[in-house]
């Protein structure tokens, strides 16, 4: 909205906002002790890094997971290695009804919830023209509607609470062109219209990550070239994403919202 220059000099009421009351210690702002995290996909590749560093910061987890019951039993190693509560939860994420359910039988198990990650997707390797709409279908439903059930739920407590913050994990197809660009490029645009809806309550903010050593990672038939166009000429260790999504979980990032950060070895560089 445009204005003039006297009604833009006006004090508006309310402003400017307090800081919040975080330590002014980065260690300690990076702390994730009494707080509860959420993570989608949490059984393996970045989903599982993502809990490992909360873990390591003494967050609390709740392991979501769809067919992967691989993360019943990370959640227990979690738990006693690192001295914190972790539950793993079965979800089917484009399914809102059990989204919903999800979210409150966490709320319920923890009594609140402070992050959630949207990290659940997948990808078919397909031109449009070799996609069938059921595989088109799946795509979205669990890209786009899953990441947008998530936030609904999620977003609802976090208003009811007065505080939340949400990390959508997206990718460096949302700034490329390739053969799923179109899902993430919606969730990272919903992201960064979150962080404007939500200004009152909640962040979120957006990863996008490049190719990294996971099942989504580059596959066998475009390996060698993924090489060759990442500057660093490899793929990333998920051990090399956990500070970022810890960084945005935590207080130290309490200035950062709708940011979208790529994190891809130069692979998008001009």
């Amino acid at each position: 909205m445009s204005m003039s220059v006297e009604e833009a000099g006006k004090a508006r009421d309310g402003f400017p906002r307090p800081a919040p009351k975080t330590p002014s210690n980065v260690f300690d702002q990076l702390s994730m002790k009494g707080k509860v995290v959420a993570i989608t996909g949490a059984a393996s590749g970045i989903g599982y890094a993502v809990a490992e560093a909360i873990a390591e910061a003494g967050g609390d987890l709740a392991l979501w997971y769809n067919s992967n019951d691989a993360a019943i039993k990370k959640a227990e190693d979690l738990e006693k290695a690192h001295g914190i509560t972790a539950k793993a939860y079965q979800v089917e994420v484009s399914d809102p009804r059990k989204v919903e359910e999800a979210i409150g039988q966490v709320v319920k198990d923890f009594g609140k919830l402070d992050v959630f990650v949207a990290n659940a997707g997948m990808v078919i390797s397909k031109a449009i023209t070799e996609t069938s709409l059921e595989e088109y279908r799946k795509q979205m439903s669990v890209n786009v509607d899953g990441v947008f059930y998530c936030a609904k739920y999620a977003g609802a407590v976090f208003k009811q609470q007065g505080f939340g913050n949400l990390i959508i994990t997206s990718s460096i197809s949302a700034h490329i062109v390739n053969v799923y660009n179109m899902t993430k490029a919606a969730i990272t645009h919903l992201g960064k219209s979150l962080a404007q809806e939500w200004r009152n309550f909640a962040r979120c903010n957006i990863v996008s990550p490049g190719f990294f050593n996971t099942n989504m990672g580059a596959s066998p038939d475009v390996i060698n070239e993924a090489y060759r166009m990442t500057p660093q000429g490899r793929q990333g260790d998920v051990k090399e994403i956990k500070g970022l999504f810890l960084y945005l979980a935590s207080d130290a990032s309490s200035y950062q919202t709708g940011s979208d950060t790529v994190i891809d070895g130069g692979y998008i560089l001009p």
